[in-house]
């Protein structure tokens, strides 16, 4: 049976990954969706990145482009100056990588797997973003500031044209809830800050979480009443 799981923004909690897929068990018939942002803050940037990259060779990931991977993207491309890409946690992501001065430092492969990451991914029943969507708009013309950038706390979306339940992160909640509306679920659990990394299959609902530790848990989330259109 084919399951179609998203993953939460990690930010470098490696530990709490690891756990988290020993956990699920994904087999080669999985879907994986990361939301986005897996470096940044947290204390291994670089052995997430691997992480996802060898989860590639073993199930179908589709891992989206979040705004910290923007930001270090802009960086390596010489386009975006490095000063708030480090103010936003950027620095632990070089000091993960070995970072002496020469962004050399980051293999070309680990640039390749960012420059292939997808900005939403669209099942026939949901939509997964990194942060937000207009509700009016079809996906493959969002706007990618909205899409990267916008929290749901500053900018709450109306449901989707398209009736589709969306899922996201970026916003995270400081007490490691997952945040359900009838029409959304985010699943931004702060995990960097020692809450919890979050795992959410999207047809039974089912939620693993891990501690920045490894300790793991799950639990079905309770059914939301339909949005009216």
């Amino acid at each position: 049976m084919t399951r179609t799981i998203a993953i939460g923004d990690i930010h470098g909690c490696l530990t709490a990954l690891d756990a988290l897929l020993a956990a699920i068990e994904p087999t080669a018939q999985d879907v994986l969706i990361p939301v986005g942002d897996y470096i940044d803050r947290g204390p291994d940037s670089k052995g997430v990145i691997d992480r996802l990259m060898e989860l590639k060779e073993k199930t179908k990931l589709f891992a989206l482009l979040g705004n910290h991977e923007e930001m270090m993207l802009g960086v390596l491309d010489r386009k975006r100056e490095p000063f708030a890409w480090l103010n936003h946690g950027g620095h632990k992501t070089m000091e993960s990588y070995g970072f002496e001065g020469d962004l050399s430092v980051i293999p070309a492969s680990h640039r390749a797997f960012l420059e292939s990451l997808l900005p939403y991914y669209e099942t026939p029943t949901h939509i997964v973003v990194h942060a937000n969507y207009d509700p009016q708009m079809r996906m493959e013309n969002q706007p990618p500031d909205l899409l990267r950038w916008v929290k749901i706390s500053h900018q709450t979306p109306k449901p989707h044209f398209s009736g589709k339940h969306v899922v996201m992160g970026h916003t995270h909640h400081p007490e490691g809830q997952i945040v359900q509306l009838p029409h959304l679920t985010c699943i931004d659990t702060f995990c960097y800050g020692g809450k919890w990394l979050t795992a959410l299959e999207l047809e039974s609902q089912h939620v693993w979480q891990s501690s920045p530790e490894g300790e793991v848990r799950e639990f079905d989330l309770e059914p939301m009443p339909t949005p009216a259109n």
